[in-house]
């Protein structure tokens, strides 16, 4: 389903996956067909305009949809309100596709259905929050990069939806095809890691403390230092305890949480950028040594540093 404002990668991504797929051999191939709220083109957020096969409507009388796809954008805000009969529309087609899907923000209106309900999903790492706090009923997993839950299908944001239409090629045809489509179309079928590779600073929000938000600024320069809560409480005059409590109440995290996500992101950019070893990486970046480095790595990133390395560095490896 498309609509005004949706997200044209988060279209693209997946057809294209569908296409390259029957290409290579999927049976019974693919056959995507376009529907929007009226059966009317929709306007692209990037200003392109989209061509569709038929009306929500005229979709949901059709009982042979195996899989009804959801696309985002930020159209999906006030989307409910705008097309109340294309909604009810979405849960007559769900009632009878044999698995329900949304790429990104396309969650929000597959929830708003009430068809997310007492599942696990996810959306684009920024309005993760946003879904759990309007749909209690969800449970929303911030960090992955796509989550089945019987037979709903969600992704992460925009590119995400490559990963979640490789993943329903693999149900479909088997890992074999999936990996070829993967190849063809030059991504991982699998990518490593999950939202967590996107900035930590993104994903915890300023602190509302003088104090605290001067510390965050600091934080990222000074990575090799000792940066124990006991160290941290002290620079900004506050005990162990108080200064624990009002970071987490601000910030949503731990210090030392905070501390290790920053000092793994300051490791994969050396992992991407260098070709320094990893014992070399582990000092730099503040975790002593290569073990702890690994440990914390495969906590964050679901990978080792020297996977990471393999699928991302873009400098000439040391022989």
């Amino acid at each position: 389903m498309v609509f005004d404002g949706c997200t044209l990668l988060d279209l693209a991504g997946p057809t294209d996956v569908f296409r390259t797929a029957s290409l290579l051999g999927a049976s019974p191939a693919y056959r995507v067909t376009l529907a929007s709220p009226d059966g009317q083109p929709v306007r692209a957020e990037s200003g392109i305009t989209i061509g569709v096969d038929s009306s929500l409507e005229a979709s949901a009388r059709q009982s042979e949809i195996d899989t009804l796809l959801v696309i985002g954008g930020l159209g999906v805000y006030g989307f409910a309100e705008k097309y109340p009969a294309a909604v009810d529309d979405l849960r007559r087609i769900s009632g009878f596709a044999r698995r329900t899907t949304s790429v990104c923000t396309g969650a929000e209106i597959v929830a708003h259905a009430g068809l997310l309900d007492g599942y696990r999903a996810t959306t684009h790492w920024a309005t993760c929050g946003q879904l759990q706090s309007a749909h209690p009923g969800v449970k929303v997993e911030a960090d992955a990069i796509y989550v089945q839950d019987r037979d709903r299908w969600t992704s992460a944001g925009v590119t995400a939806g490559i990963d979640l239409a490789l993943a329903l090629v693999e149900d479909d045809c088997g890992t074999e095809i999936a990996h070829h489509v993967a190849s063809w179309l030059v991504v991982f079928l699998r990518r490593p890691g999950g939202q967590s590779q996107f900035s930590v600073h993104m994903r915890n929000p300023p602190a509302r403390t003088p104090a605290l938000v001067e510390l965050q600024r600091w934080l990222p320069d000074h990575l090799g230092e000792d940066l124990s809560v006991e160290t941290l409480a002290a620079r900004v005059g506050m005990s162990p305890r108080n200064f624990s409590r009002v970071f987490r109440k601000e910030v949503g995290v731990t210090p030392a949480a905070l501390v290790e996500s920053l000092r793994v992101e300051a490791a994969k950019v050396l992992l991407e950028t260098t070709s320094l070893l990893i014992p070399a990486i582990a000092t730099q970046v503040g975790f002593g040594r290569p073990e702890t480095l690994h440990r914390a790595f495969f906590r964050r990133a679901a990978t080792t540093p020297g996977r990471y390395r393999e699928h991302f560095q873009t400098t000439p490896r040391v022989s």
